[in-house]
This record gives C-alpha cells, structure tokens and sequence, in this order.
C-alpha cells in the first residue's frame, strides 16, 4: 500500500475531527473554541470517545455554550445533560470541572481562549502548560485540544503527539510531526490526526486502513 493510499484511507475513513463530532464549527472565535474546550474535559477521561462527543452536543443543546452560560448554569443541569448522552461514572465530577474551568476562562482570559494564545506567544508547549490549568485538563487533554485547534491556529502546527506518531508508524507512515505534515495540505493536519487517534484505539479501524 502506497503512503498516498494510505493517508486517503485514512481521512476518507476516519478523519472527521472531535470538534465536527461534537457539532463544532471550528473557528477563530470565542464561542467555538471554548466549545473545543468543553469537549477536551469531557474526552480528558477514560471513558469513549463518541461517548464524550455526545454529552458535548448534549451541554450544548441545553444552551450551555459560552463560559458565561456554563458558569451560570446548575451544577444538577449539567449533570443530567451528561446522563442524557449516558456519560456516567464522572458525570458529578466533570459536572463540577465545567463549572470550575468555565469560571477560570472568564477570570483569566476574559472568556475568550485567543488570550491563551496570545499569552502563549507563538509557543505550543506554553499553550499546552496554559491549558493544564483548566480542572481535568492535563497532559493528555492539551494535546487532544491542540491537535484539534491547529485547524484554526496555524501556529500550532503540526500537532502530532507521541501516540499519533507511534500509529503512524504502524501504518508505515512517518513517525514525526514534520514527517507527517508533510503528507496532507495545513489544513489537513487536524483531519490526519483525529484520523490517527481514531485508528490507533481500533484494531479493526487499523486492518481496514491497511487492507484498503
């Protein structure tokens, strides 16, 4: 199998990035990233990955899509918003880490997420050490955040972290960020990785790409 068929294997098959799962038009703006943000707590536990994405639309079909609204809201509403999605075992507690992030994005960047990038200042590992302050978040959540902004951030690219380099590996792909950059148009990085994730937690998602 040839790397082009592979890549188009790939990004036909299993490139739809979190944030489109989630019902998130990625742009440079307030609302959606902070939405970005909400999916990268709820996906920051052991739990599915469609799982979290659906308790994502949920909160945000209860209106929960800004800080300001998150903060504002109850902390039982957010909880049953998560059950309605069957996000169970850390409902109660990603319930109360909204709560709690919602309100340090509007203390500490005023509710818009872009200050975090500013702050960062062109440096993603500031940004990742930026986003691990939010309840939840840690090592694993900032780059499942990262990955997924560089559709919007081009300074962020390539966001391709250590697991995603070691599935491209597998598939006979590079196993470095830049290698992997280089296979698809900029815009494409966000897709070729959610794409690497999602084939990398699937034995069968894996004997598809590498049968196709």
């Amino acid at each position: 199998m040839t790397t082009r068929a592979t890549v188009s294997a790939l990004l036909d098959g299993y490139g739809r990035t979190y944030a489109e799962e989630a019902g998130i038009t990625l742009r440079d703006k307030p609302a959606p990233l902070y939405r970005l943000l909400v999916v990268t707590v709820l996906c920051s536990v052991r739990i599915r990955a469609d799982t979290a994405t659906a308790a994502a639309r949920e909160l945000f079909r209860a209106g929960l899509r800004t800080p300001r609204a998150m903060a504002g809201s109850g902390w039982q509403d957010r909880v049953d918003a998560l059950g309605r999605a069957h996000y169970v075992r850390y409902d109660e507690s990603t319930a109360t880490a909204l709560g709690d992030g919602a309100r340090l994005v509007l203390d500490r960047w005023r509710g818009d997420l872009r200050r975090a990038g500013a702050a960062a200042d062109g440096d993603p590992e500031a940004l990742r050490g930026l986003l691990r302050e939010v309840p939840r978040i840690g090592p694993v959540g900032a780059d499942i955040f990262c990955r997924e902004a560089q559709a919007v951030w081009p300074w962020l690219r390539p966001s391709f972290d250590a697991r995603v380099c070691r599935t491209a590996r597998d598939l006979g792909l590079p196993g470095t960020p830049r290698g992997l950059a280089g296979l698809v148009p900029p815009e494409d990085c966000a897709r070729l990785a959610a794409a690497l994730v999602r084939v990398g937690r699937s034995e069968r998602a894996a004997a598809q790409v590498r049968a196709a």
